[in-house]
């Protein structure tokens, strides 16, 4: 079964999550760099603090917490360093720590440096600099996980829909290469089944024929701006419920993963027109 994320900073959200069948609650740090680069995008911009982590970390049960930190940086006024940062996020109870948005093997190191084999790490792989040095960095023994970031990856290659990446082949190119390291990899984001431009269910079994182990619940599987916890509840009570019996199905019928790579690529294609 797929790895499954969803990003809130609300304790009490991440306990439905949690008592849903949600592997992992997603605190998100970056901001640094971020609306610049997504200024033009249907975004949300994270409003997450490092005070947000023990909170939602009481709140949980079985579902680990994973915190995305900034992107490597020094000290300036308005932030700490990467040290202080993974410091503090350490301290506050992170079971799992993401690097986004690096571009050179020695943003990764220094990374690695930071955490000191404290916490389990896992790698935002959504710079074409980075894909052009992604050799290099799976030499690294600490690399155990890699998540592709197909919203900055695609804007990095100047794409007009970030699935163009699984159409064109890219994202399959990195899987192979993930897969021979024998590390685990996902990638993307996917709503609730029916929904999206890229129907969720399309998307889904593309990360079953790709051998991924991970994705994130997008916005447009529960809404961040959503405050009524009844519906909350029922959107994931119900949107699970669905994720995981399509997924069932893609176990039993692995044959027509080819038939729904070609739907994928069509569907691109189309959107991209």
């Amino acid at each position: 079964m797929l790895k499954l994320m969803y990003i809130t900073n609300q304790s009490d959200v991440a306990k439905i999550a949690d008592e849903n069948g949600v592997d992992r609650i997603f605190i998100d740090l970056e901001k640094i760099g971020k609306k610049e680069r997504q200024g033009g995008m249907d975004t949300v911009q994270s409003q997450h603090s490092i005070e947000d982590i023990s909170e939602v970390k009481n709140a949980i049960k079985q579902a680990e917490l994973l915190v995305r930190v900034n992107p490597i940086h020094e000290e300036t006024e308005a932030y700490s360093s990467s040290e202080e940062e993974i410091e503090e996020v350490i301290k506050h109870g992170a079971d799992i720590i993401m690097l986004p948005f690096f571009k050179t093997l020695e943003e990764v190191q220094r990374f690695f440096r930071c955490v000191d084999g404290r916490v389990r790490t896992s790698l935002l792989l959504e710079t074409p600099e980075a894909v052009e040095i992604i050799d290099e960095i799976l030499k690294l023994p600490e690399v155990k996980e890699i998540h592709i970031g197909l919203n900055d990856l695609s804007l990095g290659y100047g794409k007009k829909f970030m699935f163009e990446l699984l159409a064109d082949g890219t994202v399959e190119r990195l899987c192979r290469k993930f897969r021979e390291k024998e590390i685990a990899y996902g990638f993307g984001g996917i709503a609730a089944l029916g929904k999206g431009m890229l129907p969720s269910e399309y998307i889904i079994k593309e990360h079953y024929r790709l051998g991924s182990t991970c994705a994130i619940l997008s916005r447009s599987f529960c809404s961040p701006k959503e405050t009524d916890l009844d519906i909350i509840r029922n959107t994931f009570e119900t949107g699970i419920k669905e994720i995981r019996e399509l997924e069932e199905e893609c176990k039993r019928h692995c044959d027509y993963f080819v038939t729904n790579r070609n739907v994928v690529i069509e569907k691109v294609n189309e959107i991209c027109r």
